[in-house]
């Protein structure tokens, strides 16, 4: 374990293209009270760019359920895959400790039955974790290269392109930074190793026009998971304030109708990227990969020149990346790269 000054050190001398090492520390989205979003979630702009609508919106697209002509079939249909993320943590009283992965699993399935493509089975084992019982901590928050999840998910997206899927889309439902900058800085490294598109994000930077800028077990996950599943969440546990292991808006807030609208935004950006990245050439590749380099290098340099990691988003509150799931949707990579000088 290296001193955190060693650390944020070794951060400020990483860059993408030179193999960067992952960040540590907590979300203060998860840790301090968020602001309330709007009344009324924002619904994103229709886009000129929507996946088709004939996918049959029941088809199974779990990967481990299928036989191989299934597979087949659904591959030449739309090779994507994706991969969610996430991990074993307390959640509040109110949640299952396994959120983060169930949660990142179901928006990937609908996903996929909306846009194509094939969901590979969860990931439980993500990088830190609260100081709450039930809680597994695979690696600590400072973990400084990451030494089981970086290799672990780089292997599943080898093993991807093998198998011969043309994009792959981690979604990570588990937010702590290192995990965030892990996450995202593989797949720029990889699209370039591979020559596909891979893209490595949290679930809420698709919704931060939608109001949800990411929480520990509070108003956004809580919401997001009385509709995605519903039976995962009894509020009737949660208690009285302060709410043991929950950060942001208070959870009693939280109400399936929000949660529907938060899955929404993000289900159909995911539906688009899953039809479309397959069929990237070689330039917009290239663009889209310089976007995601741009973002996760300056995660890092602003991490490296702070005192906490988590300064590499010290300006989302602010809303300077609001626009980034309605660009990355509808391809606007340069205005994504634009985006990250006022972080």
């Amino acid at each position: 374990m290296f001193p955190r000054r060693h650390f944020i050190g070794q951060l400020a001398a990483a860059s993408v293209g030179g193999g960067a090492i992952a960040a540590g520390g907590r979300n203060p989205e998860k840790s301090a009270k968020s602001a309330r979003p709007p009344a009324n979630l924002p619904q994103p702009p229709a886009s000129n760019n929507s996946p088709p609508t004939t996918l049959d919106p029941q088809r199974e697209v779990r990967l481990e359920r299928l036989r191989p002509r299934e597979i087949e079939q659904a591959m030449a249909a739309c090779p994507t895959l994706f991969q969610p993320l996430g991990t074993i943590e307390w959640h509040g009283l109110h949640n299952i400790v396994g959120l983060d992965a169930v949660k990142a699993h179901h928006l990937c399935v609908a996903a996929a039955r909306r846009g194509g493509g094939l969901v590979a089975p969860p990931l439980y084992g993500g990088i830190g974790g609260l100081n709450q019982p039930h809680t597994f901590v695979m690696e600590p928050e400072n973990e400084v290269y990451s030494i089981l999840l970086r290799p672990w998910v780089e292997k599943l997206v080898r093993e991807a392109v093998r198998q011969g899927f043309r994009a792959v889309i981690l979604l990570t439902g588990h937010y702590g930074a290192g995990q965030q900058i892990v996450v995202r800085e593989l797949a720029v490294r990889m699209s370039r190793a591979l020559a596909i598109p891979i893209l490595g994000t949290p679930e809420y930077f698709l919704a931060l026009d939608a109001g949800y800028l990411g929480d520990h077990a509070a108003w956004g996950e809580t919401s997001l998971m009385m509709h995605l599943d519903p039976d995962s969440v009894d509020l009737s546990r949660l208690g009285e304030p302060p709410h043991r292991g929950v950060g942001g808006r208070d959870p009693r807030e939280a109400t399936r109708a929000d949660g529907e609208k938060l899955a929404e935004t993000i289900i159909a950006r995911l539906a688009q990227l899953a039809s479309r990245m397959p069929k990237w050439d070689e330039p917009t590749l290239r663009r889209f990969i310089d976007a995601e380099a741009a973002l996760v290098n300056r995660q890092l340099t602003l991490a490296a020149t702070g005192t906490n990691a988590w300064e590499g988003w010290r300006n989302l509150r602010k809303g300077v990346l609001s626009d980034y799931g309605r660009l990355l949707a509808e391809e606007q990579f340069e205005a994504i790269a634009a985006l990250t000088a006022k972080m």
